[in-house]
């Protein structure tokens, strides 16, 4: 199992913020904001009404009936309680999945750009990652034609996002619609649809890939509460599945951490419950800042990058500095090009290698517009460096 890129890099910006040295890390997926008042309100009546003993395996029966409810609300889907299981964050909900379904050499569909972690959760299963790759061209979104090319009688699962992380690329409804009818030909295939950035959606409704009635029972729908509540300290997603998958991640779970938090959980409900409206001073904020990105990207010759419609991303094609030097240093490829830039511009960025990418590096703008303008102020000075 290799460790997780953006785990890396941010440990070793900290270890350089360690020796004094004056590090921008936009290499974690972390939104700057803080979780809103009332929620923290929720947590704290919580505690005081001694909810701190272990909880039912799949979560509280309160909060899974909120889970329900948000489903119908925001993304017209009928999942019952009973097939939502609440997890120790969106990543545990995605192995849980996976450690449930998949089978030794069992092959998996993984279009690229792909979030880190959905590869290395397939080994651990001893399944096949079989990767289909999406370049800049198409805003990084695989087509249905890709889809069914990559099928064989092998394929056990899809796992995509959207909007996705690392590309803040969103599918739209007919998008959606094109994959659903591959899938519905394949009823065995289970899909792993990541909806953790659901409400980080600039410019249209958030369209769910469990909207289609033929491929619903096919479809796991993945959420949680760290990115747009600004949540991710405190460790919840959750899944909504068919009952038969919902019931075997209970077991999974069980055996491995058992129910998450009852803090955490209560606290949940508060933002499960509340109208998403709240949210449009942060997404603004979050469209400014891509604003900012990307005019300063346009600004450097060789960068190319396109508009990404939702989550905090950008993920340009920097392969025009391949092949360059600065004081004997060769740029060979995007993670050498991540270590000069935070060696030389003293700023922490992934390389896309590690999401299938390695043309493009990720950058997240989940920081203040002060501290972006003087990112890509140091971004570009050091780019510039390179002949």
């Amino acid at each position: 199992m290799e460790e997780s890129a953006t785990i890396a890099m941010t440990r070793k910006s900290r270890e350089l913020k360690a020796e004094g040295k004056d590090v921008i890390s936009l290499s974690l997926g972390e939104p700057d904001f803080h979780t809103p008042e009332f929620i923290k309100d929720a947590a704290s009546e919580a505690m005081r009404n001694n909810f701190t003993m272990y909880t039912p395996v799949p979560g509280y029966d309160d909060l899974r009936a909120a889970i329900s409810e948000k489903f119908k609300r925001d993304n017209g889907l009928n999942y019952p309680p009973s097939q939502i299981v609440v997890s120790t964050g969106a990543k545990q909900s995605i192995a849980n999945v996976v450690l449930s379904v998949v089978g030794k050499d069992d092959e998996v569909i993984i279009p690229a750009p792909y979030w880190v972690s959905y590869i290395e959760i397939v080994k651990v299963a001893e399944g096949i990652p079989v990767i289909v790759s999406a370049g800049i061209e198409t805003d990084f979104k695989i087509t249905p034609a890709q889809l069914e090319a990559a099928i064989t009688p092998r394929t056990k699962m899809l796992i995509f996002s959207t909007p996705c992380n690392p590309t803040g690329s969103v599918y739209s409804r007919e998008e959606l619609r094109g994959l659903a009818n591959v899938l519905k030909k394949y009823p065995h295939i289970v899909a792993i649809s990541d909806e953790i950035y659901e409400h980080i959606n600039f410019n249209s409704k958030h369209e769910s890939l469990a909207q289609f009635d033929e491929i619903f029972d096919q479809v796991v729908t993945i959420n949680g509460v760290s990115k747009a509540w600004a949540m991710t300290g405190w460790r919840l997603g959750y899944i909504g599945a068919s009952k038969q998958i919902a019931d075997a991640c209970t077991k999974v779970q069980g055996q491995f951490t058992s129910g998450t938090c009852s803090i955490t959980q209560k606290a949940a409900i508060a933002a499960m419950k509340a109208d998403p409206i709240v949210l449009k001073d942060m997404i603004a904020a979050f469209a400014r800042r891509r604003t900012l990105v990307l005019d300063a990207l346009n600004t450097i010759e060789g960068v190319r990058a396109n508009e990404p419609q939702g989550a905090f991303y950008v993920f340009p094609d920097v392969s025009y500095f391949y092949g360059k030097s600065y004081l004997g240093r060769k740029i060979n490829d995007g993670t050498d090009l991540c270590m000069y830039l935070l060696e030389e511009g003293l700023v922490a960025l992934v390389s896309g290698e590690a999401f299938g990418s390695p043309e493009c590096i990720r950058i997240s703008y989940a920081a203040s517009e002060e501290t972006l303008t003087e990112a890509m102020r140091r971004i570009k000075s050091a780019l510039e460096k390179l002949v």
